[in-house]
């Protein structure tokens, strides 16, 4: 099956928010650890789209199973968010397809780099950034858990002079 991306609609925020939760839940996380909230959900416009950055979803068959956004930080940065996948649907790609989207949604936007986080219980989402070119800025301990700051440097698509 084959991920679809697209913008986030409003109409999307409840089936957002419960992919959100599973996800945390698979790893052993939940809102309000310390780490993980979900206040941003019901205002994904303004603090993503509006203010200069995106957030995207991604559907196989008619079913939003992926995620992810993109927050600026400043002018040069974007940081991505929510980078989720349904348990169900992991395993396939999804992850790095979305990861890739976001990427270049954020050259598309003009940022030269993108920031991120995840904590060490969540393994596949490590390896998925360490195979990206993503690496590790620094660790932080946050209550029980490790958290995890990554950065990649972005390359524009190369300019064709005719």
């Amino acid at each position: 099956m084959k991920l679809k991306i697209r913008r986030y609609r409003w109409s999307d925020l409840d089936t957002i928010l419960s992919l959100h939760r599973v996800c945390l839940a698979q790893v052993g996380l939940e809102p309000g650890d310390g780490v993980y909230y979900d206040d941003d959900f019901p205002r994904i416009q303004e603090i993503y789209v509006a203010c200069g950055g995106d957030f995207l979803v991604g559907e196989a068959g008619s079913r939003v199973v992926a995620m992810g956004g993109l927050k600026p930080v400043d002018t040069c940065t974007a940081e991505i968010c929510r980078l989720r996948v349904h348990p169900d649907h992991q395993r396939r790609g999804f992850g790095a397809a979305m990861l890739l989207a976001l990427e270049k949604r954020a050259v598309e936007l003009g940022y030269e780099r993108v920031r991120g986080d995840t904590t060490l219980n969540q393994g596949a989402a490590l390896a998925l950034y360490a195979r990206q070119g993503w690496r590790e800025l620094s660790r932080q301990r946050v209550g029980d858990l490790t958290v995890v700051y990554g950065e990649k440097r972005l390359t524009p698509p190369a300019v064709v002079e005719l």
